[in-house]
Formats: structure tokens, sequence, C-alpha cells
């Protein structure tokens, strides 16, 4: 079964790549390697989920949340590997939370992206991975997760 026929079997589509909000892209790739940029979690309507996760957040809720990166992420991966999910394999997943002081769960929260990767893409979804909890992110998002991936041509 492809990617994309793993994706509409978990009733998931993969949103547009997104636009960078700065100077940046959204990927560079260098040979068969890609790094993808840090993305935060978008709605649907363009806005993000907010807020600290300890706090006014469930890790219940931030799991989904970067599930919900994890798609804008396979998206990006996607471009960057010319269209074909088929072709990629995640190496290396920085997951940061957005964190109350006393937080500890980081590992349990970014577990909604490296579920979502090996659902998706099979052994090719396992990933090294560092999860971490941060003081602010932009925007006051919950999650923002960034990754390299090999592109198998």
């Amino acid at each position: 079964m492809s990617p994309e026929e793993k994706l509409a079997q978990l009733g998931l589509t993969l949103p547009p790549t997104p636009t960078p909000a700065g100077n940046y892209v959204p990927f560079k790739r260098d040979g068969n390697i890609a790094y993808l940029a840090g993305q935060g979690p978008r709605k649907a309507d363009g806005s993000l989920h907010t807020g600290k996760v300890g706090a006014d957040v469930t890790v219940e809720t931030a799991y989904e949340h970067a599930k919900l990166v994890g798609l804008q992420i396979l998206a990006s991966a996607k471009a960057a590997a010319g269209g074909d999910l088929s072709k990629v394999e995640f190496l290396k997943v920085l997951g940061m939370v957005n964190g109350t002081p006393d937080f500890g769960d980081h590992p349990r929260v970014i577990n909604g992206f490296s579920d979502l990767m090996v659902a998706v893409l099979g052994d090719r979804g396992r990933h090294a991975r560092s999860a971490v909890g941060m003081g602010s992110l932009p925007m006051g998002i919950t999650v923002e997760i960034e990754a390299v991936i090999r592109i198998h041509d």
C-alpha cells in the first residue's frame, strides 16, 4: 500500500505545502538529504493552535497537534521528493514542546508525530528523535517540529 493510500485509509489528507512566514524555505535539499523547516500546528483556517502544555493544553491535545504538524511535514517531504512520498525516509526529528516549567512528558506529545510517520511510511517513518521543552515557541504555538529526510531516487 502506498503512503497516500495509507493516509486515505486513516481518513487523513495532506494540507498544501506551507508558505514560509519569514525569509526561509520550507525545505532545503542537498543531494538525497533534505532538511525540512520547523512547523507549528496549523488549523484548517490558517490560524495556529496555541497554549502551554501542562497548563491550558493537555498531553492528549498536544499529541494531536504534533500529529497535525506531521501531516504538514509530510506535505513538505512530498514536495522535496518531487511529489512521491514513497521515496521518503525520515532520519532525524526535533520536536519542541511549549510546556510549563514543571512539564516532563515531551516524548508523549511528540509521539503524535512519530506514530503518524510509522503509520504512513512504515519502517521508513522510523527516525532518531529529540523531544524537548521550550520556555516559549513562536506565536505561542504548542509544538514545533523539524525533520531531516533521505530521498530514495
